[in-house]
């Protein structure tokens, strides 16, 4: 796909990746086998019929290709930008054996893009309202998801939503320059042209109890809520000023603008010197946003290699592109502050890998060495857990682990009436992933209130 210079926009906010001209589309189009049993289909957690859609393409019916992907999910030109395609859809692909995988995200924005630029009115079928409520808690993919399957089955839903703006992780998380908030807005709109309501500060647990919602005559909830706490690495100097956790980085330049400070009121340090810990998504994501900043070298430090990073690989190569070091084989041990308590540098053990853990990679362990970063900033993006607001409240939840609900693969939770999906019951994962919980909690909803019937 093509992208931008690197040059040119590691320090704006415009989008990176420029996604396919309509001959480069119905080329790739073209390279699909329509398999009868297609491996691809199985790769998605939405369910896509990826070979409808791309034979749509391939005879230059992208409207048609369109309707076929939202048949089965509503935010396609989010997934098109941020999903994991290469270990999902694409992954399965028959032709990787011996080839290259059908582009499939390039081609799910393609026609979402397409839409957009022709400037095509596809209004969403409204289905007649059933009289029933639906509460759904956090308008990210989960809840987004959700909340437009029930719609499309006649149900009254209404997202709580605790930001004051829709979209979850996907506005306060992922970077304009990977996914524009116009595109956000779009997606989300459509939805609500469904009659989902979605109702903005609203912090179910503090304005009101999941208990008090039901009683409002909401005969079922879904909760959505994800996982937006961070983990400390609990190591010396972590409550130092110039100190970052990546979701609050993220969330006051995303959600807030904090790059267009004094304009924004929400301010965030400008650093020449920053130090990203971590090697997944969320990190590239926060290196990258400091360079934007006008950080004058940042770097990603990471203690296995490159190879086991969990980010995507398009992820680590426009982060090196735009001149961001990947300092490997390094696990930070102390965070060194001045005299005022600011940060100014970053100890960090050298480490080597050793046999494979659970995750299968291999096990880093320390070697023994260590070595000093001059930093005046440094971005904790070691990974996030679940907030305690809302389950705390919730008397009799079932949770596992760091405080995620417990349910099971449809998302029912011991509790009638209450299905969770998404972060907050499986930890950290994608969006995809996320919307595919979503869906299938949107399936059990609707099998639990014709139960009651």
């Amino acid at each position: 796909m093509r992208a931008r210079d690197p040059q040119k926009r590691r320090r704006d906010f415009k989008e990176v990746a420029l996604g396919l001209t309509q001959a480069q589309a119905m080329k790739e189009a073209k390279r699909c086998l329509q398999c009868k049993k297609p491996k691809c289909v199985a790769g998605c957690p939405v369910e896509i019929d990826i070979p409808k859609f791309i034979a749509a393409i391939k005879a230059g019916d992208f409207k048609g290709g369109l309707g076929v992907i939202r048949n089965y999910n509503m935010l396609p030109a989010i997934c098109g930008r941020v999903c994991p395609q290469e270990n999902q859809c694409q992954g399965n692909c028959i032709l990787s054996k011996k080839s290259k995988p059908v582009a499939i995200g390039a081609l799910e924005r393609f026609v979402a893009d397409y839409e957009i630029k022709s400037k095509a009115k596809d209004e969403p079928v409204t289905i007649k309202p059933n009289g029933i409520k639906i509460a759904v808690i956090g308008s990210g993919p989960a809840g987004l998801t959700a909340a437009a399957d029930l719609a499309k089955l006649g149900y009254e839903v209404t997202i709580f939503e605790a930001l004051h703006e829709p979209g979850g992780v996907l506005t306060y998380g992922i970077p304009e320059f990977r996914l524009p908030k116009a595109i956000i807005h779009r997606e989300i709109e459509r939805i609500k042209k469904l009659g989902v309501k979605i109702v903005v500060n609203w912090v179910v647990g503090r304005t009101e109890t999941i208990e008090e919602l039901i009683a409002e005559e909401f005969r079922a909830v879904f909760v959505g809520v994800g996982a937006g706490s961070p983990k400390y690495m609990k190591i010396p100097g972590e409550n130092l000023n110039n100190v970052y956790f990546a979701s609050e980085f993220l969330t006051r330049v995303n959600l807030m603008k904090a790059h267009q400070f004094p304009a924004y009121d929400t301010p965030v340090k400008r650093a020449k010197r920053v130090a990203v810990v971590g090697g997944g998504n969320v990190a590239m994501d926060a290196a990258r946003t400091a360079m934007r900043l006008g950080a004058e070298k940042v770097y990603i430090v990471y203690r296995r290699t490159e190879e086991e990073m969990p980010c995507r690989l398009e992820e680590v190569e426009h982060a090196k592109e735009e001149g961001i070091e990947l300092v490997l084989l390094a696990n930070p041990k102390e965070i060194i502050g001045d005299e005022r308590g600011y940060v100014k540098a970053i100890k960090c053990d050298k480490m080597i890998l050793c046999e494979t853990d659970e995750s299968g990679r291999r096990k880093p362990s320390c070697s023994g060495e260590e070595f000093i970063l001059d930093v005046d900033q440094v971005i904790m993006a070691i990974g996030q857990t679940s907030n305690p607001i809302l389950v705390k409240t919730i008397s009799g939840l079932d949770l596992w682990g760091a405080g995620y609900i417990k349910t099971d693969y449809d998302g029912k939770t011991n509790i009638p009436g209450i299905f969770a999906g998404g972060d907050i019951s499986t930890g950290a994962a994608t969006v995809i992933s996320a919307m595919g919980a979503g869906k299938r909690a949107a399936r059990a909803i609707d099998g639990y209130i014709k139960s009651l019937r």
